[in-house]
């Protein structure tokens, strides 16, 4: 569908990619990761040609769609959260129009095997296949369950999505973006604002979708869930793997040790060539010799390799100062904002050395108690904190407490003790400030710098409580291994304000759920938590009142013999099985390729593998044709199907 071929793209002296290629096609589910600055969001703007590379080109079919999710997106003010998401629909108006506009210019038409004629047909014949494709014969219905999975109230729908925060306004945008069903979906950081619901209605969508899909994500069970194959950016390369990210972890762990033994090869062949120079640079007989080992030195490609992993840095925090047996006691507890109630008759306790999560849609009060805790909100009720308490606190506000004079450095070397002090550096790079980065002002950094500042900082004090407010925002999986680590080794209270679920696993032991202004306590981690909830969920589908499902199959039997039903579903299922064959044909037909393209890079392909190649790739776009026509006779089909 899209072939990236020989990518290069350099700033300043800096290259970010180094002649990469690949393929994206029509099933793919691609994670794309890689450390932060190795590129990831730059190959998403490459792939929409928001930036043009330095070299090389990309490839796509003629009216390929996409729909792109960047980190910070633009919505218009002045409309609705549901006029916007109706925007979705923009294109099948479009072509709803460019079809009235064709039919009616055949009807007043009579030469009708002109050339003029049969190219107005053709254009008819393509928009209503693409209609046929994209379209939603229920627009409202749709956007209704897409704004609803995303955590959208009924209420919401009306208000201006002006009213709404960044994080609000990004799930408007990747309702919208989804709606369209593109051919491709580009996605970057889309669980960034989600919570762990609105993040599993998502996976299940993706799932389900048509479109080619290319995500970003620092969530590895959503990486899991969402995705089965992996493209990694390393060293301004890339490395592809037929993986979800697990395995992907493991198959890199792999090609790193071959990459580290081929390197310790060079080096030590680097060595013994470098000595037979040096011994012999200076004898006439043996000059020829000398200087054919020269001309190979310089013409050879040093292999590089991919940097440690400091996820294995383990950190060692001041032990948490004794408080009372009952940390954070809780009774009767109310918020109110005016006269909407965030949380209602709250009666909850927390006792030490507990591990607690608190989960749930936003909005529903979880950083609402937890700012109650801290004693920056009032309230009604009571909310007492224990005996020799003391609370370190983190939220995205925190960061800017932080002394702007002082540097990355000297900000944490100022609270460091102990052996903790020899470390500095490398958690500083653990939690990617790196080199010069170090010396930098507090007040120079961005807000995720000084976000991940203020979470090491208040690491290494000596807190008996540490409330979390969502401490993973601008962490990578490795940062974030790293902070889960030293929490598990954390004596002291813990309370967690997270919706990353693999950050949570084995981390709290306890979920206190926030929902329709109430807090209920289960007792295990976050995975008993989901799949107690996921049954009730399921149990409550199959036991919702099915009056409504029950007319419409006697409807449906009533209009349609038995034998009529099934010869319909024969015909289902024969498409179906066309495409998997065709399918078939085009994975034997791409790996064909591939081995010849090996061959071609390796310099040993035979003329005969070379008109082969030009063959084989002719047969792969006309495979490529019957797959997308056999695609439109499938929805056809299923359409009749369903409507009997």
């Amino acid at each position: 569908m899209i072939s990236v071929n020989d990518i290069w793209l350099s700033f300043g002296s800096f290259e970010l990619f180094k002649g990469i290629s690949f393929m994206i096609q029509p099933k793919d589910r691609i994670g794309l990761v890689g450390k932060n600055g190795a590129g990831k969001s730059t190959l998403l703007k490459i792939l929409t040609g928001e930036i043009k590379p330095d070299q090389g080109d990309m490839g796509k079919p003629r009216g390929l769609t996409w729909g792109y999710l960047p980190q910070h997106i633009k919505t218009y003010d002045k409309r609705t959260v549901f006029d916007e998401t109706l925007e979705a629909f923009s294109e099948i108006r479009e072509l709803e129009k460019l079809i009235s506009q064709y039919e009616k210019s055949l009807v007043q038409r009579e030469d009708y095997h002109s050339q003029e004629y049969l190219e107005l047909a053709s254009k008819l014949n393509e928009t209503n296949e693409r209609l046929a494709i994209i379209g939603a014969t229920n627009k409202e219905a749709e956007i209704e369950q897409c704004l609803l999975g995303l955590g959208f109230l009924r209420s919401d729908f009306n208000r201006l999505t002006s009213e709404f925060s960044g994080g609000w306004r990004m799930r408007i945008e990747l309702a919208k973006i989804l709606l369209s069903k593109p051919d491709i979906l580009l996605l970057d950081e889309p669980t960034n604002h989600l919570d762990i619901e609105s993040i599993q209605w998502l996976e299940d969508f993706l799932k389900l979708s048509q479109s080619a899909i290319v995500l970003i994500s620092h969530d590895r069970i959503f990486l899991d869930n969402a995705t089965n194959r992996t493209i990694e950016i390393s060293l301004g390369r890339i490395h592809d793997y037929k993986a979800s990210y697990s395995q992907y972890l493991i198959q890199r762990e792999d090609r790193r040790l071959q990459q580290l033994a081929a390197f310790q090869n060079q080096q030590k062949k680097i060595e013994d060539t470098q000595d037979f120079i040096d011994r012999f640079r200076y004898k006439a007989t043996k000059s020829v010799q000398v200087q054919s080992r020269i001309k190979m030195l310089e013409k050879l490609d040093i292999i590089e390799i991919d940097e440690e992993d400091n996820a294995r840095l383990f950190i060692k925090f001041p032990p948490a100062p004794r408080s009372g047996q009952v940390v954070v006691d809780v009774k009767n507890l109310q918020k109110k904002y005016g006269d909407y109630v965030v949380l209602d008759d709250i009666n909850l306790s927390i006792e030490r050395g507990e591990k607690i999560a608190f989960v749930g849609r936003n909005g529903e009060g979880k950083s609402t108690l937890s700012k109650i805790i801290m004693g920056q909100i009032d309230f009604e009720g009571v909310c007492k904190i224990g005996h020799n308490v003391n609370i370190g606190y983190f939220a995205q506000n925190q960061a800017s407490l932080l002394d702007e004079n002082r540097s990355v450095f000297s900000t944490i070397d100022d609270v460091a003790t102990g052996d903790i002090r020899t470390k500095i550096r490398d958690i500083l790079g653990a939690f990617l400030f790196r080199g010069d980065d170090i010396e930098k002002k507090v007040g120079v950094l961005s807000g995720g710098e000084r976000s991940r500042l203020a979470m090491i900082k208040l690491l290494l004090e000596p807190y008996s409580l540490l409330l979390l407010d969502e401490p993973t925002n601008h962490l990578d999986m490795r940062s974030k291994d790293i902070l889960k680590q030293a929490l598990l080794k954390y004596d002291g209270t813990l309370i967690l304000v997270s919706h990353d679920r693999y950050f949570l696993n084995g981390l709290a032991e306890k979920v206190f759920e926030f929902k329709s202004k109430k807090v209920k306590e289960h007792i295990g981690g976050v995975n008993e938590y989901l799949s107690k909830r996921n049954n009730q969920f399921y149990n409550l589908t199959q036991n919702a009142p099915l009056e409504k499902t029950a007319t419409e199959i006697e409807i449906s039997e009533s209009k349609q013999s038995y034998f009529d039903k099934k010869e319909q579903e024969k015909k289902v299922r024969k498409v179906k099985n066309q495409i998997t064959k065709v399918e078939e044909d085009i994975n034997s037909t791409e790996n064909s390729i591939e081995l010849i393209e090996k061959a071609m890079a390796g310099g040993n392909c035979t003329t005969e593998q070379f008109e082969q190649y030009g063959l084989l790739k002719k047969s792969l776009e006309e495979k490529f044709k019957d797959w997308e026509e056999l695609h439109v006779e499938y929805e056809r089909v299923v359409a009749e199907n369903e409507a009997s």
